[in-house]
């Protein structure tokens, strides 16, 4: 029988429901805890600064010293135990040899405090796009029925929308709706343009400024089809756009100034993830296959299938120089695509304890962030082309969603776990300053 970290560690969180496609409740992986015998779940702990942490004081604010297991022990049990969700049981063999080897010892981001007072809750354990930053100074997270804004200069957070109750568009515009008690799947912000999608195939667009949602409505016409994905990109006429993937097997692309639909692509399976081209030409689109394609992102033409994965894939992003793109999967890997030759992979970069959920890379394109569903976040350097050193962030509890500020100054990831989940800050060390050019 395998031993049970919850009731011995005693610590309190990671019992966060996760939903399936049919609505069932499921569990994905090992939480880190459930407990509390010690009465931690009902005791106040400071947020961690940058000082604490060099005395010794645990990033999230772990009491380690209080409880049953050391951190090493604990980090080698969670290694051990943690239970990496598949769709496809296909066979690894032969994937350790195709993956990079790197040390993990580099540090491009330091450490530079943590707060509780805002945490991330996750509604589907797949999805984890639930964490952009505006600046290095302005943070948005879900939370339960809101949509929160963390400020680390000021130290304090506030909601910026909350579905929990009626939406009411304010934009009279065609296909427009009402929507009630949203369950925010995933979410993207650009500029001053929030978009979020539903649990229930719902879509919602608000600017963060103003009062209100400026656009909502229910792409699929029924509570079946999850938006899996959002997207905000600029079209190669310099037009903003806003793409939703649902569980439809449906990509939709619509005009962010009167929010009318102007495509819709149909492909094979249901789509996971969708990420644009910086140029707006190209549109890679992943889900419940193997597979992840790149198609034109106005006629939806296939253009090249890129093969390797092993299972589906639910994170992908581009490299900012345009002409690379990562694909992250339940292979517990990472794809590194070159779309001039697409035939094969031009890197495959390893996860520590299971699938890879989240990807970004900074906007100068030096570094590449990739957040696996727990536990990790790895941040690669890709003007070396990912070989050697890389930084691991090392904490516990489910990752909702990793991101660069704008400047590339800053590095925060959110975790989600009831006690000791909150949003860590890192900042970029200046020795590791913007190069003059980049590897790709």
């Amino acid at each position: 029988m395998a031993h049970d970290l919850r009731d011995d560690l005693e610590l309190v969180g990671g019992d966060y429901y996760y939903f399936d496609d049919d609505g069932d409740e499921f569990h994905d992986g090992f939480q880190t805890g459930s407990g509390g015998a010690s009465g931690l779940q009902h005791e106040q702990m400071d947020d961690t600064s940058a000082s604490d942490y060099k005395e010794g004081k645990d990033i999230q604010g772990i009491p380690w010293e209080r409880l049953n297991y050391s951190r090493d022990q604990y980090r080698k049990m969670r290694l051990k135990e943690y239970k990496n969700y598949q769709n496809l049981t296909r066979s690894r063999s032969g994937l350790e040899q195709e993956c990079k080897q790197v040390e993990r010892k580099d540090t491009f981001y330091d450490f530079q405090s943590s707060t509780r007072s805002v945490k991330s809750t996750i509604v589907h354990f797949q999805l984890r796009n639930l964490l952009w930053a505006t600046s290095k100074h302005d943070v948005y997270l879900v939370q339960n029925y809101s949509v929160m804004h963390w400020s680390p200069l000021h130290q304090r957070g506030r909601e910026v929308l909350n579905v929990a109750g009626q939406l009411t568009p304010t934009e009279n515009v065609k296909g427009a709706r009402p929507l009630s008690r949203v369950q925010i799947s995933t979410m993207a912000l650009k500029d001053n343009l929030m978009v979020a999608g539903g649990f229930q195939g719902e879509l919602i667009c608000k600017f963060v400024d103003k009062p209100g949602v400026a656009f909502c409505t229910n792409l699929t016409g029924n509570n079946n089809s999850i938006t899996n994905a959002v997207d905000i990109y600029q079209a190669p006429n310099g037009a903003t756009r806003v793409t939703a993937a649902n569980n439809d097997c449906v990509v939709r692309t619509f005009d962010a100034e009167r929010y009318s639909l102007l495509t819709q692509f149909t492909f094979p399976w249901s789509v996971n993830n969708t990420s644009v081209s910086p140029d707006g030409k190209l549109m890679a689109v992943l889900g419940d296959s193997s597979d992840c394609l790149l198609a034109d992102s106005q006629s939806g033409r296939e253009i090249a299938a890129l093969r390797g994965h092993l299972d589906y894939s639910f994170a992908s992003a581009w490299h900012p120089g345009g002409h690379v793109v990562a694909t992250g999967n339940q292979d517990a890997t990472c794809r590194l695509w070159d779309v001039r030759n697409p035939s094969a992979s031009l890197a495959v970069l390893p996860g520590r304890i299971g699938a890879v959920r989240g990807l970004r890379f900074s906007p100068d394109g030096r570094f590449l962030a990739a957040a696996e569903a727990a536990d990790f976040v790895h941040v690669y350097d890709a003007a070396a082309g990912y070989a050697g050193a890389e930084q691991e962030v090392d904490l516990f509890g489910e990752v909702a969603g990793a991101a660069f500020s704008p400047d590339g100054e800053g590095l925060f990831v959110s975790v989600a776990d009831r006690t000791y989940g909150g949003v860590l800050e890192f900042r970029r060390r200046r020795s590791y300053g913007c190069l003059d050019s980049c590897f790709f």
